[in-house]
C-alpha cells in the first residue's frame, strides 16, 4: 500500500461522520455544555443587558434611590440614639451579662463604659430626639424614618460596607444600585443610570461596593470624578474634532458588531453601549457639573461656598441634579466616620461637614415634587461600642446595632423605628438586618425581593440572598392600622394555641404580601 492509499484510508477511518459522532461526544457534550453555561451567566429569564425602561413586579413608590454612605461607621451614640444611662455611668466597667460571649473588634470587651458627651433634645411633632450635632437633620424630623435597630454581620469595615451595599460580605457580588438598574433599568439616555460620587477618601470596600458583580456590564455604578473630567479621557485629545471622533467611534462600532455577531459575545455589546454613552457624556457631563445656573439661595441651602470646589455639600446637589436628568441611582461615599480615638472632635467636624447637605438635599427635593419617588437613605457600615477604646475618647466597630435614617419613597415619616437597651449595646424591639433594610428597599421600588434574581454558576441569587423580610413597620401606607391590628391579632389566637396563622393584606394599588 502506497502512501496515498494510506492516506484515503485512515482519512475514511477517522474521519467519517460516524467516527466523528461515536468518538468525539464527550467534546461534544462539552461545547454545549459551555455554551449552555455562557447563556446562564450573560442572558436570565425576563432581563436583558438593555438599559431601556421595565415594568417592576407591582406598582411602585419610588422610582429612584440617592443613598448617603456615610462609611466608617457613624456613632449611634453621639448622633441618633439616646443614652442617659451610659452617660450617668460614664468610667464604670460594663455589666459582666451583658459582654458574654462578646468579642470586639479590637478592644478589650471589658473596657470602661463611655457616656456621649452631646446633648439630645425632642424635635418636630413626632418628637424625635436627636444630637445637637445634627440641626438641620432635625429640623426635617418630621419627614425622615429613623432606624435604630440595625443589624448586621460583619464587624470591620470593608466586609461590612460590601456586605451593606451588595448583601454579602463575599466579592463580585452585584451592589443594591445594580440591581435597581438590573431591575428598572434607566430614564436617561445620556448619562448613566448608576452614578457614584465619592468625597473624602474612597471607601474600604471600594469599588466592589457600586460594581455589577456577575450582573452585566451596563448595571455597574459610574464614578464621576470631583475635578477635571467628570469621566476619565471625557475630552478628546489634542488635534481630534467632533467630526473626526464620530467617525472612529462609527468604525469602532461597525467592528464590534461584526465581532459580536461572530462570536456572540456579551461583553462587546456593553463594550459598544459604553462607547456610545461615553461619546453622549461629552456633552452631557459638563452641563450637569455647572453649577452656575443654580441660584445663590440653593447653594446657601446646601452650605457651597464654591461651587467649583469639590465637598460632600457639592455632592448632594450634584445628586438632584442628576435624578432630575433621569439618573436611576445615585451614590455618595463619604468614609470619615472612624472614630476610633478622637471621637469627640471629629464627630463635630464630621457633622458640621455633612449635616446641613443632607438635610438640604431631603428639603429641596421635597420643595421640587421629587421626594415622594425618590428614596433618600442615609447611614454606614455598622455602629460603634458603647466601651471606650484609644485612652479616653474613642469607640470601637459594633455590628450588633446601629442606626440609619430614610426619607420619601413610601416610607413613614416622622417615625422610630427598632428600640437598643440602655447602654446602646442590643436590640431589644423590632430588630432590622442589613437583609430585611434591602427587602423593605426593593418593596418599595415594586420588587418583590425573592423575584428579582440573577442565575449565575446553577443557582439564582439575589440581593438578600436567602434571607430578608419586607419591614412593614418602616411603610408608610400602614401607619397606625398596621399597629393596631397586629395587637388585635396577637390578642385573638395567641391566648387560644394558636401559635401560627397565614394572613394577607391588600394594599390600595391592589398588590398583596
Amino acid at each position: 500500500m502506497n502512501l496515498d492509499q494510506a492516506l484515503r484510508t485512515a482519512r475514511a477511518q477517522y474521519l467519517s461522520r460516524r467516527w466523528f459522532l461515536r468518538d468525539c461526544g464527550i467534546g461534544l457534550a462539552g461545547i454545549a455544555a459551555r455554551s449552555l453555561a455562557a447563556g446562564e451567566a450573560t442572558s436570565p429569564p425576563g432581563a436583558s443587558q438593555s438599559l431601556s425602561v421595565r415594568e417592576p413586579h407591582f406598582p411602585a413608590k419610588a422610582k429612584r434611590v440617592i443613598y448617603l454612605f456615610n462609611a466608617g461607621a457613624p456613632s449611634h451614640l453621639e448622633l441618633f440614639d439616646p443614652k442617659p444611662e451610659l452617660t450617668k455611668r460614664n468610667g464604670e466597667l460594663p455589666p459582666a451579662e451583658l459582654l458574654k460571649g462578646y468579642r470586639a473588634a479590637f478592644i478589650n470587651p471589658n473596657s470602661a463604659l463611655l457616656g456621649a458627651k452631646y446633648k439630645f433634645e425632642r424635635h418636630g411633632q413626632c418628637g424625635m430626639e436627636l444630637s445637637e450635632l445634627l440641626p438641620f437633620t432635625a429640623s426635617l424630623a418630621d419627614d425622615i424614618c429613623l432606624v435604630r435597630s440595625m443589624q448586621t454581620d460583619a464587624v470591620n469595615h470593608a466586609p461590612a460596607q460590601i456586605m451593606m451595599n451588595t448583601g454579602s460580605q463575599q466579592f463580585g457580588r452585584p451592589s443594591f444600585g445594580s440591581w435597581t438598574l438590573y431591575g428598572l433599568g434607566s430614564h436617561c439616555d445620556d448619562l448613566p443610570g448608576f452614578v457614584v460620587l465619592t468625597s473624602a477618601r474612597g471607601t474600604s470596600g471600594g469599588a466592589s461596593n457600586y460594581g455589577s458583580g456577575f450582573l452585566p456590564t451596563p448595571y455597574s455604578g459610574i464614578p464621576f470624578r470631583s475635578a477635571g473630567d467628570p469621566v476619565l479621557y471625557l475630552s478628546n485629545p489634542h488635534g481630534i474634532d467632533q467630526e473626526t471622533q464620530r467617525a472612529t467611534l462609527d468604525t469602532l462600532q461597525r467592528l464590534n458588531h461584526m465581532t459580536l455577531e461572530a462570536a456572540g459575545d456579551q461583553e462587546t455589546a456593553a463594550r459598544i453601549q459604553s462607547y456610545e454613552m461615553a461619546y453622549r457624556l461629552q456633552s452631557s457631563a459638563p452641563e450637569l457639573m455647572d453649577l452656575s445656573s443654580e441660584s445663590s439661595d440653593v447653594l446657601e441651602m446646601y452650605g457651597i461656598k464654591d461651587p467649583k470646589e469639590a465637598s460632600y455639600a457639592r455632592n448632594c446637589l450634584l445628586a438632584r441634579r442628576l435624578i432630575e436628568r433621569g439618573v436611576r441611582f445615585v451614590q455618595l461615599f463619604n468614609e470619615v466616620w472612624d472614630h476610633h480615638n478622637g471621637l469627640t472632635s471629629r464627630i463635630k467636624q464630621n457633622a458640621l461637614e455633612t449635616d446641613k447637605a443632607s438635610a438640604a438635599l431631603v428639603r429641596d427635593l421635597k420643595q421640587r415634587g421629587l421626594l415622594q419617588e425618590t428614596l433618600v437613605v442615609w447611614g454606614g457600615e455598622f455602629g460603634r461600642t458603647p466601651m471606650v477604646q484609644g485612652g479616653d475618647d474613642g469607640r470601637d466597630h459594633h455590628n450588633r446595632c446601629f442606626s440609619m435614617w430614610m426619607a420619601g419613597g413610601g416610607l413613614k415619616s416622622g417615625h422610630i423605628h427598632g428600640q437598643t437597651d440602655e447602654f446602646g449595646f442590643n436590640v431589644v424591639k423590632d430588630p432590622v438586618h442589613v437583609h430585611d433594610l434591602h427587602a423593605t428597599l426593593l418593596h418599595l421600588l415594586g420588587f418583590d425581593h425573592t423575584q428579582l434574581t440573577h442565575r449565575f454558576q446553577g443557582r439564582d441569587y439575589r440581593l438578600t440572598d436567602v434571607r430578608g423580610n419586607v419591614v412593614q413597620g418602616l411603610l408608610a401606607w400602614m401607619g397606625k392600622f398596621y399597629t393596631h391590628f397586629l395587637s388585635e391579632l396577637e390578642s385573638s389566637f395567641w391566648p387560644h394555641g394558636i401559635s401560627r396563622c397565614v394572613v394577607t393584606l391588600t394594599r390600595p394599588d391592589s398588590s398583596t404580601f
